[in-house]
């Protein structure tokens, strides 16, 4: 009996690439500076709004180091004890990313709606003039991580951090010129309510799609359907069974199974058919089992 395997392209993608670590850098350093200012002015105007993109600019702070950190501790080599490096660290940091979003809007909300029942007096020229201030430098950091942020889920999440900022300061500018029109001081807290929802919706994607990671569940861009059918249809392959296709690390799909090949002789040619088939497909890492007769590690799927 005949057990072969092939492996398709075993580069690890790099998506850590020093211009990519360049822009993170500059993001960060244009948030952590601004995060001080928008401190100041919201607790000297007494915003909320000031102060809710104030705390999405400190998990940005956080979101963009931690990133940072990943971007360059994913490049350490492979050792016998880790065969895939640590490329699975860049999902951990979006799912990190994701989970800090989620609990961060969760009391910007909590804090807006104590708010609309007992609203408060603020100063909405000060608060004008930083939440101006604030959409310039998000709008900055969002332009610079935009070209890298679908490299990578980890790139992904800082890019998301940034863009929740920039539609905060928008709402916050909206909402402060409403207060200094209408003197409708409800305007604040709603204006915060408003953006955390939006940040709500893309946080929760990044979340389910790093645990779908985690979990390696079959990418949402592949149909194991047609998976399958790409294998079977190769001349030489008899059946497929237990097969399973998976993520490493965004940008690096996996896929193994197991082939019956009646014909040893035709191996070679059916390993080689097969990886040029899953390579079409977007997976890059091929391994299959051949065997002349189906072995089953498990109930065969």
């Amino acid at each position: 009996m005949s057990h072969s395997h092939a492996h398709g392209d075993t580069h690890l993608h790099d998506h850590s690439h020093p211009s990519h670590q360049g822009r993170l850098r500059w993001a960060l350093l244009l948030t952590a500076l601004f995060f001080v200012a928008e401190v100041v002015g919201g607790i000297m105007s007494n915003s909320l709004a000031l102060l809710a993109d104030a705390g999405h600019m400190f998990t940005d702070v956080g979101a963009l180091a931690l990133s940072l950190f990943v971007a360059w501790f994913s490049r350490q080599p492979a050792a016998p004890e880790k065969t895939y490096g640590y490329l699975r660290w860049e999902i951990l940091a979006a799912l990190l990313n994701g989970a800090v979003l989620l609990l961060v809007s969760g009391l910007i909300v909590w804090e807006a709606f104590a708010r609309l029942q007992s609203p408060e007096p603020l100063s909405s020229g000060l608060m004008f003039v930083v939440a101006v201030g604030g959409l310039i430098v998000n709008a900055v950091s969002a332009w610079t991580l935009h070209p890298v942020h679908s490299h990578s889920l980890n790139a992904r999440g800082a890019y998301l951090h940034v863009v929740g900022d920039l539609l905060g300061s928008v709402g916050t500018v909206i909402a402060a010129i409403i207060v200094r029109w209408t003197g409708w001081l409800a305007a604040d807290p709603i204006a915060s309510i408003v953006v955390t929802l939006i940040v709500v919706r893309s946080a929760w994607r990044l979340v389910r799609e790093s645990v779908d990671v985690l979990l390696e569940s079959t990418p949402a861009h592949i149909s194991l359907g047609r998976v399958r059918d790409g294998l079977q249809a190769i001349v030489g392959i008899e059946s497929v069974h237990d097969l399973h296709v998976w993520t490493v690390t965004s940008g690096m799909v996996a896929m193994s199974a197991h082939a019956v090949v009646r014909e040893p002789t035709e191996n070679q040619k059916v390993l080689e058919a097969a990886v040029a088939a899953m390579q079409r497909l977007g997976i890059s890492h091929v391994t299959l089992q051949v065997e002349r007769d189906s072995i089953c590690e498990a109930p065969c799927p």
